[in-house]
C-alpha cells in the first residue's frame, strides 16, 4: 500500500469519526449516519488496499 493511499484512507476514516460524533452531540442523525458511512469507506479501502498487498507478495 503507498504511503499516499494510506493517509488518504486514514483521512477519510478520520473525517468520517469526526463527523459522525458531531453529528450525535448536536442530535442530527443524519450527519451521524454520513460520518458512520465515511468511517466505513475508509476502513474498506484500507482493507482493500492490505488485500493487494498480500497478493503481491
Amino acid at each position: 500500500m503507498s504511503g499516499v493511499d494510506k493517509a488518504k484512507n486514514k483521512a477519510e476514516e478520520l473525517a468520517g469519526k469526526a463527523k459522525e460524533k458531531l453529528g450525535h452531540a448536536t442530535g442530527d442523525a443524519d450527519r451521524e449516519n454520513e460520518g458512520r458511512k465515511d468511517r466505513a469507506t475508509g476502513n474498506l479501502k484500507q482493507a482493500g488496499e492490505k488485500a493487494k498487498d498480500a497478493f503481491r507478495d
